[in-house]
């Protein structure tokens, strides 16, 4: 497998082959391939992944990323969700709505709710398949919101973490 500057997992045949092979739930469901193969003819699979051609991008990296940034892939659900009222909904006290609003704000600031939406698909996708996670590190715990989301299990409220840690 090869990775481009942009950090796109590209594959050959064999490659392919190996991975959806060791994937017996079949959760593979799209790759960058390097040429023209017909995965599911080949092999006569169901469900076969949708394999789309790679083509050397002509961008920068930040272009890429703002690009990547405006298309996330997660349920239309999540996409629609108004976010801030479901962190807000989770806090318990005044204390908790304040420091949530707080940042909250920041998040909005930054244009970042798309993440925080991606952010609870992923915990939630996470607990549906009873994948484990750590329990917090580095900047991340300084973030009430976060921990709101489930993120982390570190409550920065309750250690007095400053959000400028988190933002740092």
């Amino acid at each position: 497998m090869q990775t481009d500057i942009y950090g796109q997992q590209i594959y050959n045949e064999m490659e392919l082959c190996l991975l959806y092979l060791q994937d017996p739930n079949r959760t593979i469901k799209r790759a960058l391939v390097e040429n023209d193969i017909k995965f599911d003819e080949v092999l006569e699979l169901e469900n076969a992944p949708e394999l789309i051609q790679y083509n050397k991008l002509d961008m920068t990296i930040e272009q890429f990323d703002n690009n990547n940034q405006s298309n996330w892939l997660m349920p239309e659900q999540y996409k629609t969700m108004d976010i801030a009222q479901y962190i807000l909904n989770q806090c318990q006290g005044e204390a908790e709505l304040q420091r949530a609003g707080e940042e909250l704000l920041l998040f909005q600031e930054r244009d970042m709710f798309v993440l925080l939406r991606y952010l609870k698909y992923l915990v939630d996708t996470m607990r549906e398949n009873n994948i484990v996670w750590g329990v917090g590190r580095g900047s991340s715990v300084a973030s009430f919101v976060l921990f709101l989301l489930g993120i982390h299990r570190i409550n920065s409220l309750y250690y007095d973490l400053s959000i400028d840690e988190f933002l740092k």
